[in-house]
């Protein structure tokens, strides 16, 4: 048994759907976002966190600290997965839940004492990793590059809350 055989109208339309401008940047964005995660992973596993660990940790650093839902919003963590992350955090010591005196329904997590040393101790170790590479960009070339990104990221459909996306598929 072979592989299928592409139907004449199905091979025409993808080859056609190749052929769009934009498929080159699409590989372009994914690859260089894998090769920095990759590039910032390593640092991050050598100071023993996991990548999201990290990601919370210098998100709540010189903060008061913040609900689940403005975390999640502002990390690369799902909030599913952001009580795991909470968790193992609180478990090292680095993070804890507090309630609020004037909303007993929610909790903020704000960094401990060790917590926020240690955001202090890798945040500049961390930034002089990227340096290394990315501190050859000028200015203009970041402001270019963000501003195409954020024209990128604004002309595509957000998921709405249960994942699915505002425009369903055919």
């Amino acid at each position: 048994m072979g592989a299928a055989s592409p139907t004449p109208e199905g091979l025409a339309a993808t080859r056609a759907a190749a052929q769009v401008p934009f498929l080159p940047l699409i590989y372009d964005l994914a690859s260089t976002y894998q090769t920095l995660m990759r590039y910032s992973d390593k640092f991050v596993r050598q100071a023993g966190l996991t990548p999201a660990q990290f990601d919370v940790l210098v998100t709540l650093g010189n903060t008061e600290g913040m609900s689940m839902q403005h975390l999640a919003e502002r990390t690369l963590v799902t909030k599913g997965t952001l009580t795991g992350i909470v968790d193992r955090l609180e478990e090292r010591g680095f993070a804890r839940r507090e309630v609020p005196p004037r909303n007993r329904r929610s909790f903020t997590i704000v960094l401990t004492e060790m917590g926020q040393r240690e955001f202090e101790r890798l945040f500049p170790l961390y930034i002089e990793h990227l340096r290394v590479h990315l501190g050859q960009l000028n200015l203009k070339q970041i402001s270019e590059i963000r501003t195409v990104l954020q024209n990128i990221r604004q002309s595509l459909p957000l998921p709405d809350l249960d994942g699915d996306l505002v425009t369903p598929l055919p």
